[in-house]
């Protein structure tokens, strides 16, 4: 049976028992679940200390940014995909399990799903969000706009690391979207219309507290790959 590996990155997070709890309801059997502190106060880092003997791999570090973190627990992974859970949001107990056959099924490399939003008090706020495409026309050409992938919903083989590369740790907010555009020129991203991870809207989200960085770091990611994507683009629309 494949192992799935969930790294789960921390700084100075009121809500990360909430995220490794729902990590460790999973029911998929075979997860190996790691936790990343990012250099968090003494006081967010006791929020952590009761779940480290039911964890598989707790690493603690200094300070370097989400990017850095999540590159440091795939790198202490040993499972066979990869999946990212923010530490102030959570999984729907099947998200796993259902992810994994689903892309099993598809013979999928990679795949994201829908989410819904829960406030601070794991109250469910919307329907179910997310984008799906009819072709990958229009999933590169919506991509090269902007990122509409949540990516606590992907789940991607460990092997695409070593072809796409690793989360761009110089990229405080955008990491993923450009780590998702690297990817694309390898794989196709597959869809799995079904809400699996709650993301927490809460007054300390860093996409509310860093909106004007976060802008201009998506107008420099999209700049980075802009040729790439067009010669994607154009191989589609040839065909």
């Amino acid at each position: 049976m494949d192992k799935v590996s969930i790294v789960i990155p921390v700084y100075n997070c009121p809500f990360v028992g909430h995220a490794i709890e729902s990590a460790l309801n999973q029911t998929y059997p075979n997860i190996e679940i790691i936790v990343v502190n990012d250099g968090s106060s003494e006081e967010f880092t006791e929020k952590i200390r009761p779940y480290i003997p039911k964890i598989h791999r707790y690493i603690e570090k200094a300070n370097g940014g989400t990017a850095s973190a999540l590159n440091a627990g795939i790198q202490h992974a040993t499972g066979d995909y990869f999946c990212w859970l923010s530490s102030d949001d959570r999984y729907d107990p099947q998200k796993v399990q259902k992810q994994h056959q689903f892309m099993s099924e598809c013979q999928a490399d990679v795949s994201y799903s829908d989410y819904v939003y829960i406030d601070a008090n794991n109250s469910i706020l919307s329907g179910s969000l997310g984008i799906s495409f009819p072709n990958r026309l229009q999933f590169l050409e919506q991509m090269k706009k902007g990122c509409f992938i949540n990516g606590c919903t992907v789940m991607m083989k460990m092997s695409v690391f070593s072809e796409a590369g690793l989360f761009d740790e110089s990229l405080p907010y955008t990491h993923d979207y450009d780590l998702w555009l690297r990817v694309l020129k390898y794989r196709h991203f597959y869809y799995l219309n079904e809400p699996l991870v709650l993301y927490r809207v809460h007054d300390g989200m860093g996409t509310k507290k860093h909106e004007q960085e976060i802008l201009k770091e998506i107008v420099f990611v999209q700049q980075k790959h802009q040729a790439g994507l067009d010669q994607l683009i154009l191989e589609e629309l040839l065909k």
